[in-house]
C-alpha cells in the first residue's frame, strides 16, 4: 500500500484520513496524522472531534451493526489511545469541553476486563473524561472515585452471574452516601439484561460498547436539559 504524504493534504483531508486510518486500526498512521495536525497549529479540540471522534463514531456504529467485531474495534481503540497520548496534555491546557466524566470498573469478585476496557476507550473516543478503576472493584472504591472526580456516569461491568448482584450493593451504598441522585448508573456484561438493570435500580443497560456510548451521551443530554 502506498504511503500517504500527510503534509500534502489539506486540513480537512488530513482529518478525514485520520478518521479512516483510525477505523482501519493503523496506530502509526493515526499518530503521524495527529503530529502533522498539531504542527499546523490546529486546535486539539478540532483534531479530537473532527479526526478521532468522527472515526470512532463510525467504528461504534459498525460494531453495533455487526460490520466490525471486537478485534477490529480493539485495534481502532488502540490507535485512538496512541493519538490521545499526544492530545491529552494539549486538551488539558486549552480546557477543551468534555462531554462528561465517567468512572468505570469491573465489580468486586470479577476479573474480566476486555469489554469494560473497550467501553472505556470508546467513551474516551466520544469525548468523555474516563477514570478506569480496573477489575475486582469494591463499592468503597467506586464511591470514592465518583465523589473525587464528580462523575456524571458510573459504569459497572460483570461477566459472571455470581458477581452481578454486587452491582446492587454499589447502588445501595450510593443511596446511603447521598450520591445516587448525582450520578447516572450504567451497567453491562454478558449475563446482564435490561430487566436486571431495572431490578437493581440502574439508569441504563448497554449490551456493547457502541450502545454504551450512545446511551451515555443521551443520558447526559437529558440530565443537562432537566437541570437547565
Amino acid at each position: 500500500m502506498e504511503e500517504i504524504d500527510f503534509k500534502s493534504l489539506s486540513d480537512e483531508e488530513l482529518l478525514e484520513q485520520m478518521g479512516d486510518d483510525l477505523y482501519d486500526g493503523l496506530s502509526d498512521e493515526v499518530v503521524k496524522a495527529t503530529e502533522e495536525a498539531i504542527s499546523r497549529g490546529m486546535s486539539p479540540h478540532r483534531i479530537l472531534q473532527e479526526g478521532l471522534v468522527a472515526g470512532m463514531e463510525i467504528v461504534g456504529e459498525d460494531f453495533r451493526d455487526g460490520v466490525l467485531f471486537v478485534p477490529e474495534v480493539m485495534m481502532a481503540a488502540k490507535a485512538m489511545k496512541a493519538a490521545m497520548e499526544l492530545l491529552r496534555p494539549l486538551l488539558t491546557q486549552t480546557n477543551a469541553p468534555k462531554v462528561g466524566t465517567m468512572v468505570i470498573g469491573t465489580v468486586k469478585g470479577d476479573i474480566h476486563d476486555i469489554g469494560k476496557n473497550l467501553v472505556a476507550m470508546m467513551m474516551e473516543g466520544a469525548g468523555f473524561n474516563v477514570v478506569n478503576l480496573g477489575i475486582n472493584t469494591p463499592a468503597e472504591k467506586f464511591l470514592a472515585a465518583v465523589e473525587e472526580h464528580k462523575a456524571d456516569i458510573l459504569g459497572m461491568s460483570a461477566m459472571l452471574t455470581t458477581t452481578m448482584p454486587y452491582m446492587q450493593v454499589v447502588i445501595e451504598q450510593l443511596k446511603t452516601s447521598g450520591l445516587r441522585d448525582k450520578v447516572i448508573v450504567m451497567v453491562g456484561g454478558a449475563p446482564l439484561n435490561e430487566d436486571f438493570a431495572v431490578e437493581i435500580g440502574a439508569d441504563a443497560y448497554a449490551r456493547d460498547a457502541g450502545v454504551a456510548v450512545e446511551k451515555a451521551k443521551a443520558l447526559i443530554l437529558e440530565r443537562k436539559a432537566a437541570n437547565a
